[in-house]
């Protein structure tokens, strides 16, 4: 495999662990709460990020690069927006509208797209548009039951669903600006010090923030210290191989090809929660999966 396309098992990688810290934060709500659960993947993952900068310094040699004005302003945007992102989605979820959420959020990978010509001249072939456009119909397909439609719940879940995918959209676009503002090193040093930096602003607004606000779940995330760990290192896991996945080609690639996420938390739920499979659900699988096809065949 070429150097050009290591983007892809990075990100099947990233899928596959972020798969995992969704299990595992979904099992801290029930003890911590969701705020408190959400942040375990900020403030128990940025100890693993800089053990793993450290052990990449120490194998590789390379100097870990120093920030500039545009890296910290990209990096900031990334970490905002991130947060931003999640607490909007959270919000939707309230609304008792799962799918719907889902549906909206996910559509990320287009507004990546658009955001990433944008600010940071990211090339979109037309192949590119197409597979996007597919795979995302595809989780569109999966999200909306029988029976309803994706205005069936209200305005609020819409806006908080489409502006908590455009955060989401623009955290990648952030953390990638970040990476390639970068002067020196290599992708994978790039990407880890990016995530260091991205981590250590999360952790410390959201420990000012729930230290104000929400002292409550704060204790308890420190109480809860072991399982949070695993969240937090599954966390910091997933965010390695997607700021891998940012350095070594653009955002939308990364983010169309990491809707496989959608079939592995169905797999998921098929094999723990003896969830079966409906039409609708395979046949919006078999688009996810044409999409990414078709994304894959336009690396060629």
């Amino acid at each position: 495999m070429t150097t050009s396309l290591l983007w892809i098992p990075v990100t099947l990688a990233a899928a596959a662990a972020q798969t995992g810290r969704n299990a595992t934060q979904r099992r801290l709500t029930e003890t911590i709460g969701t705020v408190g659960a959400t942040q375990v993947r900020f403030l128990y993952g940025f100890p693993f990020a800089l053990l793993a900068l450290a052990v990449m310094n120490l194998v590789t040699g390379e100097v870990v690069p120093g920030p500039n004005a545009t890296f910290l302003t990209y990096a900031l945007t990334g970490a905002v927006t991130q947060i931003l992102a999640t607490a909007l989605m959270l919000a939707a979820m309230r609304e008792r509208a799962f799918s719907v959420v889902t549906a909206y959020t996910k559509t990320e990978p287009v507004q990546v797209a658009l955001f990433g010509l944008v600010l940071l001249g990211d090339h979109l072939t037309p192949a590119m548009g197409l597979a996007i456009a597919v795979a995302t119909s595809g989780v569109l397909l999966m999200s909306v039951k029988p029976g309803t439609s994706l205005t069936s719940s209200g305005v609020k879940p819409i806006f908080f669903g489409l502006a908590s995918g455009a955060f989401f959209a623009l955290a990648a676009i952030g953390f990638r600006g970040a990476i390639l503002s970068l002067d020196e090193g290599s992708p994978l040093i790039r990407a880890s010090t990016t995530l260091v930096w991205g981590l250590g602003l999360q952790t410390t607004i959201l420990l000012i923030w729930l230290g104000l606000f929400d002292r409550k779940a704060l204790m308890a995330s420190f109480k809860a210290w072991r399982p949070s760990l695993g969240a937090g290192f599954l966390g910091a896991l997933a965010s390695q191989f997607w700021f891998i996945g940012f350095a070594l080609t653009t955002a939308a690639n990364v983010r169309t090809l990491a809707l496989v996420e959608v079939l592995m938390a169905q797999a998921v739920s098929h094999r723990f929660l003896a969830q079966a499979t409906t039409r609708r659900e395979l046949a919006g699988m078999l688009l996810i999966l044409a999409g990414v096809g078709l994304l894959l065949l336009a690396q060629r």
